[in-house]
């Protein structure tokens, strides 16, 4: 359960792990701690031992649950992403979104956010994911951890549902070849933890590398026939994941 002290806030990834305190209900506005909350509540009435997917809004969207049932898996998977979400964030809420549950196996996308930000920098970025990644390795020694490539984007075609002025400051930052860097680079943080990078993004790139115009809802989220695809190269993946039986 969250400390009291969860609820002063964070900013960075030396803060101490945030969250609410039951007793003091989100301001409307703050969607990301009432999330929080949400997960909170959620996690007393999970099965420990599963699997976690953890992430910003390109995880929170993801809509594992529906997609799997046609693969029929014999556990249960846990989505924790929250929209918003940047590397220091998770750092700081990592007991809600990963340690509660005390899961076998973790799927993380985190990390896009801090791309879009107008004073990123990639060593940054890493900092953190490797402090992400220094904490679950110390606290879930046998878990075993999926690190995922971060999605193409699109930012050449207009989309009928937000307008090309409201996304171009993100894609003066979060362009195709600042995604490839990334993804590089966690690549190699993930193989200096011993964990498994796993470049999902097969099937979501026309010629040019963009995203697929039909996959995208503003040129960065995408439909679920997008995150079909992703499944798709999970599958052989979540098919032979070692999952306790009894909970």
């Amino acid at each position: 359960m969250a400390s009291a002290d969860e609820n002063k806030g964070w900013h960075t990834a030396e803060d101490r792990e945030p969250g609410i305190q039951e007793d003091t209900w989100p301001e409307a506005n703050d969607e990301k701690k009432m999330k929080l909350l949400h997960y909170q509540k959620l996690n007393r009435l999970a099965l420990k031992g599963q699997v976690v997917m953890v992430g910003s809004s390109l995880m929170e969207f993801f809509p594992i649950n529906e997609l799997q049932q046609t693969l029929a898996l014999p556990y249960c998977i846990y989505n924790r992403g929250i929209a918003g979400y940047v590397t220091a964030e998770l750092l700081a809420s990592m007991e809600t979104c990963v340690f509660d549950l005390e899961p076998s196996n973790i799927f993380i996308n985190i990390g896009t956010n801090d791309i879009s930000a107008p004073d990123y920098k990639l060593e940054r970025l890493l900092a953190n994911y490797d402090e992400i990644l220094t904490r679950i390795a110390t606290r879930l020694p046998d878990c075993r951890v999926f690190v995922m490539a971060y999605y193409p984007v699109n930012a050449k075609d207009d989309f009928p549902f937000v307008s090309r002025a409201s996304m171009e400051e993100i894609f003066q930052r979060r362009t195709n070849e600042a995604i490839r860097e990334a993804n590089d680079a966690i690549k190699q943080l993930a193989a200096k933890h011993g964990y498994t990078f796993i470049d999902v993004n097969d099937g979501l790139t026309d010629a040019e590398g963009h995203l697929y115009k039909e996959y995208a809802i503003d040129g960065i989220h995408m439909f679920p026939d997008g995150y079909a695809v992703v499944l798709q190269n999970l599958k052989k993946y979540l098919e032979h994941l070692d999952v306790p039986k009894d909970g």
